[in-house]
């Protein structure tokens, strides 16, 4: 079976990083022979990751304005309202890759969450017109970002795995019957341990995530995360370390940690993780952490997975429905009006410190079964052949 990761957009970002790698891997143990390939839009980003065996320059590429390809799609546009001629030329660099393959999948885990895709969309055609298996992979959607159009996608994959379940249900309850139940492919992710840096306390350290992308939705979070620092600082004797995830131009939470690390680092109790570390490296510092405290879902992951006690500054489905699916409700989620409440954040921390033993219990318990549902995901997948 040849596979072909698409709607990746580089491994500067390391939930997307984490996905591939772990994608890559629990596919190519389960299924005997398999060559998975990865269709990027930084290729020379996703170098670091093993286990694939070919990565292609995936990029859009727009018209340019006056060419044939401009002028075609324009008359096109203009008379039927037709932009699938333009999306074909535009991800050319996906779409000519997919005749050697066997299945398409779709690795963009919450892609569907921010309007409508037409460039997707006619990938997706593409793909079944070529006579291809269709797959989307680890999704999570919600109810507020589907539409007509979309659902209409939907039906064309043959297969649809969701990554927790109010997911799954939101899509099962619209009538689509090719949905499965798994989980994030993250949550079988190895880890790397690097030494621990200088002013680390062992069992004592708390990591801190927070994202640009969360600060511009909600543009008072950022003074409520300083006071909760503050707060951290002031009534416990825990080092707090900043821990950037999303590390991509414009989206950079290393720049964001570093206005908080300005400002606390002569206490000798707040450090900051550097910005050059892989997702594995990652994941490696925060399993040593005691409790985590992560706007990126995929940090948060590299926390659950190893049973540390986890606050999340959600803002999507997907953060809510993998609590769900971990404790049988979103504990520890504040969505993201919440989180500008500094008091709010104040009062989640100390549920988190006063339940510590209880949720790594908890956690202890569900991660094996998490893990069982990703891996779920390529026998699902093994059934297209």
């Amino acid at each position: 079976m040849k596979i072909m990761m698409f709607a990746h957009g580089g491994s500067m970002n390391r939930g997307c990083e984490a996905i591939v790698r772990s994608s890559a891997s629990i596919i190519k143990q389960s299924i005997r022979g398999s060559e998975v390939y990865l269709v990027s839009d930084n290729p020379v980003t996703d170098q670091i990751i093993p286990k694939l065996d070919g990565i292609y320059d995936g990029s859009p590429r727009p018209l340019t304005k006056y060419s044939y390809d401009w002028m075609v799609s324009s008359i096109r546009n203009k008379l039927f309202q037709d932009e699938t001629y333009a999306q074909g030329k535009i991800h050319n660099n996906i779409i000519k890759h997919i005749h050697q393959m066997d299945v398409c999948m779709s690795i963009g885990g919450d892609n569907y969450c921010y309007g409508e895709q037409p460039g997707w969309y006619e990938v997706n055609r593409r793909v079944k017109r070529e006579g291809k298996k269709l797959v989307l992979w680890g999704c999570s959607i919600g109810e507020e970002d589907m539409s007509e159009t979309k659902l209409e996608d939907l039906r064309t994959f043959d297969l649809i795995l969701a990554r927790e379940s109010l997911t799954y249900q939101m899509l099962t309850g619209k009538g689509l019957s090719n949905v499965k139940l798994c989980a994030d492919p993250a949550f079988t992710m190895d880890k790397e341990e690097l030494e621990l840096p200088s002013g680390w306390q062992e069992n004592n350290t708390i990591g801190i995530n927070f994202s640009p992308l969360v600060w511009k939705r909600n543009q008072n979070s950022h003074a409520a995360m300083n006071e909760l620092i503050q707060h951290i600082l002031n009534k416990t004797n825990m080092t707090i370390v900043l821990t950037p995830h999303v590390i991509q131009e414009s989206n950079n939470d290393y720049e964001v940690l570093q206005h908080f690390y300005a400002l606390y680092k002569d206490s000798g109790r707040v450090l900051l993780l550097p910005d050059n570390l892989n997702a594995i490296q990652y994941k490696g510092y925060i399993a040593r952490m005691r409790f985590f405290i992560g706007a990126r879902t995929h940090a948060t992951i590299a926390a659950y997975s190893n049973c540390v006690p986890t606050m999340v500054l959600g803002y999507s489905v997907k953060s809510k429905g993998i609590a769900h699916d971990l404790f049988g409700k979103e504990k520890l989620v504040l969505g993201i009006q919440e989180i500008s409440d500094a008091d709010k954040l104040k009062l989640s921390f100390e549920e988190m410190l006063r339940d510590e033993m209880e949720i790594k219990h908890q956690l202890q318990h569900a991660i094996p079964r998490i893990q069982e549902m990703s891996s779920r995901a390529v026998h699902y997948l093994s059934k297209l052949a």
